[in-house]
């Protein structure tokens, strides 16, 4: 069937418009989590290009062309590539880099702190790649899905004073502002760093926060048994577990899994 094609403008989540050729055909994502939304709103053939961390679905990840890492674009490839469009977030990708590639192919970026954010984004991103229907289900399955999450954490006094460890040397955390702060909140959890985005802390400067839990997560950096084991010698009381990175940070279609996880971390923790 012949798709006709026609200009449209879009207003992408930094309020910049942005024109394209709707529906596109040759998309490229920077971004794991909206790759991965991609695939899953059934746009097989017509993303293009990844990151090499653009990992899931794992058979997609294989088979397409890989343009170097979220921060580290191989721009030369991407221009042979011809996209007709670019998808990248604030956050995952280098300013620099974007900025040049927003000179010559049309790129809709992202920013994404809460979960509000990431369902705007998936309905935005639904609209962009004509799969309206597609986007709105999942939004649907992530907002009752959470909703229900919600409710579960207020009715098992879950409400523990807690700490997000995503780094090793230098630690750091996630702080407030960030899209893991959120949904740790929505789960009756406290974040005991006051400081926004991802400060950097010494275990004894945690220590003088008193967390009651502490998570470790698989990425970026690959927390191990070894890590909970160091870091519950230290900080005394705490809790320490190893969480799934993905499950609190990939803000697409990955968010329907999460609610799984979350509903089964949470029994943990009551």
């Amino acid at each position: 069937m012949y798709i006709c094609k026609m200009q449209r403008n879009f207003t992408d989540q930094l309020n910049r418009i942005v024109t394209i050729n709707h529906p596109p055909k040759r998309i490229i994502s920077i971004v794991p989590s909206q790759t991965e939304l991609l695939f899953d709103l059934g746009l097989d053939e017509e993303v293009i290009g990844l990151t090499k961390f653009c990992i899931h679905p794992e058979k997609q990840f294989k088979a397409k062309t890989k343009i170097g890492g979220t921060k580290k674009l191989n721009i030369e490839l991407i221009r042979s590539l011809k996209p007709d469009l670019i998808i990248g977030n604030k956050e995952e990708n280098d300013q620099e880099q974007v900025e040049a590639l927003m000179q010559e192919f049309p790129v809709w970026m992202s920013d994404i702190s809460t979960l509000e954010d990431a369902l705007v984004a998936i309905g935005q991103i639904g609209a962009l790649v004509n799969r309206e229907p597609e986007a709105a289900y999942l939004q649907h399955l992530i907002e009752a899905g959470f909703r229900d999450l919600q409710v579960l954490a207020l009715q098992n006094g879950i409400h523990q004073k807690m700490a997000y460890l995503i780094w090793k040397d230098p630690y750091m955390l996630a702080g407030r502002n960030t899209f893991i702060n959120d949904l740790l909140a929505r789960n009756g959890l406290h974040n005991v760093v006051e400081q926004e985005r991802y400060p950097e802390l010494t275990l004894n400067e945690l220590a003088l926060l008193k967390p009651e839990l502490i998570f470790l997560s698989s990425e970026p950096y690959p927390f191990q048994e070894k890590h909970v084991e160091e870091i519950g010698s230290v900080i005394a009381g705490a809790k320490v577990m190893r969480v799934d990175g993905e499950m609190f940070s990939w803000y697409g279609s990955r968010l329907v899994k999460a609610v799984q996880y979350l509903f089964q971390l949470q029994k943990e923790l009551y």
